[in-house]
């Protein structure tokens, strides 16, 4: 990545610019790898410089994940704060691409598996979105009445139908 030391600044302005850099780094590298979880207490590309042995602390890490959470752009998912869902499209931007991938594909009735893995997804953001991500998103949809949920057998059995 880069040669750099990962650091918490101490100036204040200049803390408020790093934050606001390292929020979009961390964003745009869960996107690209289609990540979903950060934890604090793992191992983290961004988080680390291994060839210079240098680590981001563990507060510099909070501090930025606790950024992207006051903003709505993670979500802490232990009561211990040590594990965040990264959400790199908000659970509303979400619904709405979606709603406009099934409209683009002419699906009305689907599963919920074919909608993280099948055909018509690969090379989309929906291909291996995180199930909990994407029952929010569909949750929503329904409370909007755009989609109603049908319970399976199992998971893998569960459908959507949407009203587009």
């Amino acid at each position: 990545m880069t040669t750099f030391v990962p650091s918490l600044q101490p100036v204040r302005e200049t803390r408020e610019k790093q934050v606001q850099l390292w929020k979009e780094l961390i964003l745009d590298y869960c996107r690209s790898q289609k990540m979903y979880i950060i934890s604090l207490e793992e191992d983290f590309p961004l988080f680390s410089n291994p060839k210079i042995e240098r680590s981001l602390s563990y507060e510099a890490k909070e501090v930025f994940l606790a950024a992207l959470v006051s903003e709505g752009r993670a979500e802490w998912i232990d009561k211990s704060h040590k594990k965040c869902l990264i959400l790199w499209l908000r659970i509303q931007d979400w619904a709405n691409y979606i709603l406009d991938f099934v409209k683009e594909n002419g699906l009305e009735v689907t599963t919920i598996e074919d909608i993280r893995s099948g055909i018509e997804t690969h090379g989309t953001e929906l291909a291996g979105i995180d199930r909990g991500v994407l029952m929010r998103a569909l949750r929503l949809l329904e409370q909007k009445g755009k989609a109603v949920i049908f319970k399976g057998s199992s998971a893998d059995d569960e459908g959507v139908k949407f009203s587009v």
